[in-house]
Order: C-alpha cells, then structure tokens, then sequence
C-alpha cells in the first residue's frame, strides 16, 4: 500500500527512544486489517491537525486521539501526548509527538517520538483529535524538557499497567506519564514521580474513577499482561473504585486548574 506524497511529512522522521517489538496505547493485541481507506483517513486526521495547530500559534499541546471506545466509562479520548514544534528541516516547522507506549503482549512500555501521521495510524476507534495548549510559560518550560533526553526520561517507569494507580509508582500508563512529565517540567524541583504527584495532588488533579467489579477485575488480570489491580488500595479496589488517570480527567483539571490562559480545548474531526 502506497501513501500518498502528500502525506509523507506528517509520517517520516519518527525517532524511537525506546524499543519494543510492536507497541499499542495499552490495547489489546489482536491483529487487525489495516486498508488503504484506515490509513487514509489517518493521514487526513493528521493532515487537518497540523493545520489547526499551525493556525493556533502555540509551540507546546498536549495532543489526545481516541484509540478505544470507553463511553461506558463516560471517558471520550484514550491516548495523550506531548506535541510540540520543530524545524522541518526545509526552513520550516513541523510537529512531533512524544507519548508512551506498551509492548504488545507484555507488561512494559517505552517512550516514543513520532510525526502526527504516525501517531493517528493506531487503529483509531474514532478519527477524531482534540487538544490543550497551557500557559506560555508552561509551554517554555515543556519544550525545554521535550529537548532534554535525561529530562524527558526521567519520569518514565517501564512497569505497564492500563488501569495503573493514578498515585500509585508500581506501574505507569502513558497518560499517567504524561501528566507526571508536566509537573517535572514546569516545577523544576521535581526530580521523582513521587514529588510529581505529591505536585499534582497539591494542584487539585483528580484521577476518574473507573467502576469496575470483581469479574471484570479478574478477567482482565488472567487475560492481559497489560492489566494489574494490585497496585490500588485494598478499600478502592474491592468497593469497584479504580482511579486512573484518563485524557479526559487531564483536560478537565488544566482548565480548572486555570494552567491554560483561558484557552479553550480544540478539537479535530473528519
């Protein structure tokens, strides 16, 4: 299947920091058939989010995709990352994206820097994007760190739970690191994941609360490497109550937490 030339900017000059076999933002591992009118559809996903942000005059965003249905769980996108601008190399600027991601039929994760094209060619549940840009500030101090490969590292903890405990350090999900790398990166005196949280505990951050019953629970521990309860407390997790850190529970706090000027979310459809 050939991608049209159009296309290609927004998927060439990925740059992988970590490695793993096959990556998925914490879905599951069954194989699907991608046609040329998915990818397509991906790369105009792309193409009309690149144009919103080029058009916004931001540098920094924190940039969601909805990867999986979660509507039961009155949850709308699935998957964030951390979006800024660089030189496209032809006097230029373009976008990169830097998000985390699980090996595929296994327990860890990595970090990843990819091109918008590649970011929307997850198997998108529903071709729509949506995005935060915080204060000027924070986008200064976000793209200081995004450029600081010790930096953006530091906050990144292989172990990979898709429901990890929003204040727990046994796991991490990628919006769960996404969310501690913005804390490190606009309080310089965060140096751990514990002093992150401790920040966005003092911040007002509120992780959903995911209602999930025992079955539920079980299945998904016996069936996914991906998926671990044991790191909730006991008095949350057998009263059905998983707190995680979820896109939307993000977006929510930086607008409550005035982190975003006043600035509204965007959202990108097809």
């Amino acid at each position: 299947m050939k991608i049209p030339r159009v296309f290609l900017p927004l998927v060439l000059a990925v740059a992988v920091l970590g490695t793993a076999p096959a990556v998925h933002a914490g879905r599951s591992c069954e194989a699907h058939k991608t046609t040329p009118q998915t990818v397509e559809r991906a790369m105009v996903l792309a193409e009309k989010t690149l144009a919103s942000l080029n058009a916004s005059g931001e540098k920094v965003v924190l940039l969601a995709r909805a990867g999986q249905d979660l509507s039961k769980y009155g949850v709308r996108y699935s998957h964030l990352g951390l979006a800024y601008q660089v030189p496209d190399g032809q006097g230029g600027m373009t976008w990169r994206v830097v998000h985390k991601l699980n090996g595929c039929g296994t327990s860890e994760s990595a970090l990843y820097r990819q091109g918008l094209g590649e970011f929307f060619l997850d198997d998108l549940w529903r071709f729509e994007a949506a995005w935060v840009a915080p204060s000027r500030e924070a986008q200064d101090q976000l793209l200081a760190l995004l450029q600081d490969p010790a930096r953006l590292t530091a906050m990144h903890h292989k172990p990979y739970s898709i429901v990890s405990y929003a204040w727990g350090r046994k796991y991490q999900q990628s919006n769960q690191w996404a969310i501690e790398t913005l804390a490190a990166a606009v309080e310089p005196g965060i140096t751990t994941r514990e002093k992150a949280q401790a920040w966005l505990q003092f911040k007002g951050y509120e992780p959903t609360a995911l209602k999930l019953g025992p079955l539920t629970r079980l299945g998904g521990r016996m069936t996914a490497a991906n998926v671990a309860f044991d790191d909730h407390p006991n008095d949350k997790r057998f009263s059905d109550r998983i707190e995680t850190v979820t896109v939307d529970s993000v977006f929510a706090w930086l607008q409550r937490a005035r982190m975003t000027d006043g600035k509204p979310m965007a959202v990108v459809r097809l």
